[in-house]
């Protein structure tokens, strides 16, 4: 545990998690959440809204809470469930918890990196989590770096908390202060933030990741959640409200009925389409629906634009089932389970033998041969990033007597790498950037491969075009950035080539 003073009784350092093979798709954001409730068990509320935003981030987990003039917090490597337990939850006691389960994009995958982060000000300690990716963090750093700043990390969140720091203890008042640090920072940013004064939700002015929040108990009583799903309030049995909406800045006070709401800033929204595709879990809501919907239509999109004849669809769990499921039903191909996911299967701290690497998929993912033996399949996935995991998939489906295996993929081909939170690889590693349709089809060894169009993609969210961030599929980058930390992943691009 540890406090705003110091540490105490902090948990030894979990072992060191082992790096297994990427996965074949564009890996995870982080989850943040933030609880404002007085005589309520914060820290566990927490937890639970963390447990349901775990797909986000396995590889650190923290909770911070405020207890009178104290923040307790603790923070570790690994999954929520196996950071905090009942005895850490029961120290925890306060009125104000703030939540969150990281993946790495900006920082390595130390315990150092784990949020939240905690410093302290001349109104009293606030701690900070966050969602997102600055592409200004190298200039930012220079600009916080007084001479008396003690770096502990190697994050851009460690950044925000002292640009806001620094503007606080400058005379600034916390809603003051929090917006003056905000105009620092460029690039993608979901914040909550406790304080002395009360929680902040804030989003960046593109709106690139989501934030929502909603009430707890009845309506009126002060008792505020915030959360980067609706999944996340739904967990602990609160009410949606609304999401805190592209460039504004929400303040929270305890007790009060209504919130203080602010757009600090204007720009296009932008959400990140892959939000919509894979990375939000299926029950969460976006544009007033669940994204289970969404990618059951993408499904019937991608069978409209790409039919095949074949015997079974089946979907690569998870993200990958409704959009197979709405191939289905608009092919009007029967749809079945041909792979089982182990879903217990997560972040291992044991390396696997040579074989087992070898073996590969079939860790996570195992071919029922009963229902493919025989069978021409079409396979649906969310997503093909690298191009590894794929075709060791298609080997296993043959291995188990597939005859024939079309693969259809519920995006377009991504091409660009993200900025804005999403760890992705640089641009000569992503497979479409380096080879076409019908040599991807062979690398892998399918007997037929096509793609979602941009435009089915698009169309499917009955969302306007420009409501979303499509950069890794068009190269559209919503925020500008600095040409060197273009070129550190644009490898392929010609040189001195630009783009917003």
């Amino acid at each position: 545990m540890q406090t705003s003073d110091g540490f105490l009784n902090r948990r030894p350092v979990q072992q060191q998690q082992l790096v297994a093979e990427r996965p074949d798709r564009m890996e995870e954001a982080c989850g943040v959440f933030a609880v404002l409730a007085a005589e309520q068990p914060v820290a566990n509320l927490a937890y639970f809204g963390l447990y349901a935003l775990q797909h986000r981030g396995q590889e650190s987990a923290g909770i911070a809470v405020f207890n009178q003039d104290k923040v307790l917090l603790h923070k570790d490597m690994g999954l929520v469930s196996q950071v905090f337990d009942q005895d850490v939850l029961a120290l925890m006691s306060g009125d104000l918890s703030i939540g969150h389960n990281r993946y790495s994009t900006t920082g390595s995958s130390r315990v150092c990196n784990a949020q939240p982060v905690v410093l302290m000000t001349r109104l009293g300690a606030f701690a900070l989590a966050h969602n997102g990716n600055l592409v200004n963090a190298k200039e930012l750093r220079v600009l916080v770096d007084d001479g008396k700043t003690e770096f502990t990390s190697t994050t851009d969140s460690e950044l925000i908390a002292f640009a806001v720091q620094q503007a606080v203890n400058g005379g600034l008042d916390w809603r003051s202060g929090i917006e003056a640090a905000l105009k620092l920072c460029q690039g993608a940013f979901s914040l909550v933030i406790g304080t002395p004064a009360g929680l902040f939700a804030i989003r960046d002015g593109y709106g690139i990741r989501p934030l929502v929040f909603g009430f707890l108990g009845e309506q009126g009583l002060g008792h505020w959640v915030v959360s980067s799903e609706t999944c996340g309030l739904e967990i602990i049995g609160a009410r949606y409200v609304d999401d805190v909406q592209p460039g504004e800045l929400v303040h929270f006070e305890l007790g009060s009925a209504e919130p203080f709401r602010k757009r600090w800033s204007d720009e296009p929204n932008r959400l990140c389409v892959f939000e919509m595709i894979y990375f939000a879990r299926p029950d969460s809501r976006f544009f007033g629906e669940s994204l289970y919907s969404y990618r059951q239509r993408i499904g019937r999109t991608l069978a409209k634009e790409s039919a095949v004849d074949a015997d079974l669809v089946i979907g690569v769990p998870d993200s990958g089932i409704p959009a197979a499921i709405g191939f289905s039903q608009e092919s009007g191909i029967p749809y079945a389970d041909g792979l089982i996911k182990n879903r217990y299967v997560g972040r291992t701290f044991i390396q696997p033998t040579q074989a087992m690497r070898e073996a590969g998929i079939r860790v996570k993912l195992n071919p029922l041969p009963d229902v493919l033996s025989g069978k021409r399949i079409i396979v649906i996935d969310d997503s093909i990033v690298r191009g590894t995991t794929s075709g060791k998939l298609v080997v296993a489906l043959r291995d188990a007597g597939a005859t024939e295996v079309h693969m259809r993929i519920s995006s377009p081909p991504v091409t660009h790498p993200c900025f804005y939170g999403i760890d992705t690889d640089t641009q000569d590693q992503l497979i479409a950037s380096r080879l076409t349709l019908e040599e991807i089809k062979n690398h892998l060894k399918v007997d037929s491969l096509a793609y979602l169009s941009k435009e089915g993609m698009v169309e499917a969210a009955k969302a306007e075009s420009g409501n979303f961030c499509s950069a890794c599929f068009d190269r559209n980058y919503p925020i500008p950035m600095d040409q060197e930390l273009l070129s550190s992943k644009l490898t392929l691009e010609p040189s001195g080539s630009t783009n917003r």
